[in-house]
């Protein structure tokens, strides 16, 4: 279990307070439980019957592109064969502050651009003869969405990049 899964439970955990699925005893007893936790297990029951906030984008040989002024949900899952992926985030509207992002591009390729501010870290995303050119800031930003990036590129290239990209490189 990383600290983003637990940030993660936390931030679940107060929306749902926030939505009014919880009453403030529940939420202080699974908030406990949740900064408490020792392995992912112990995140599942905290967890489990709260919603999940899932977009699920697919192609086989087309192209996946989101940009402009676009809700990026918590938790975004992209499959495409052969595709080309560009996820604009620059101008789009994001509620929460770690996003999740699980890419499926077997032969295909994906873009991601991060809004000003915006930090990502793409160490969970695995390749075979692809390759990751991540130009953004790893660690997380004050105030800043922190993206997640995870997922296979077996032949594909991802590449991670600010809207306004600075010294930030890692190659991997």
């Amino acid at each position: 279990m990383t600290p983003d899964d637990r940030e993660m439970a936390v931030e679940l955990v107060q929306q749902a307070y926030a939505d009014g699925r919880l009453q403030p005893a529940e939420l202080e007893q699974r908030l406990e439980l949740a900064l408490t936790a020792t392995s992912a297990k112990d995140l599942e029951p905290i967890l489990a019957d709260l919603p999940d906030d899932v977009v699920v984008l697919e192609t086989t040989g087309g192209s996946i592109r989101r940009a402009g002024d676009w809700q990026v949900p918590r938790r975004l899952r992209v499959s495409s064969e052969y595709g080309r992926v560009r996820l604009d985030l620059s101008q789009a509207v994001i509620r929460h502050p770690h996003i999740d992002i699980e890419l499926r591009l077997p032969f295909g390729s994906a873009t991601i651009i991060l809004p000003a501010g915006a930090s990502a870290n793409a160490d969970g995303v695995r390749t075979g003869w692809g390759s990751v050119v991540w130009k953004a800031p790893a660690s997380r930003l004050a105030g800043g969405p922190h993206v997640r990036i995870t997922g296979e590129l077996t032949y594909g290239r991802l590449t991670v990049r600010t809207a306004h990209s600075g010294s930030f490189v890692r190659r991997r």
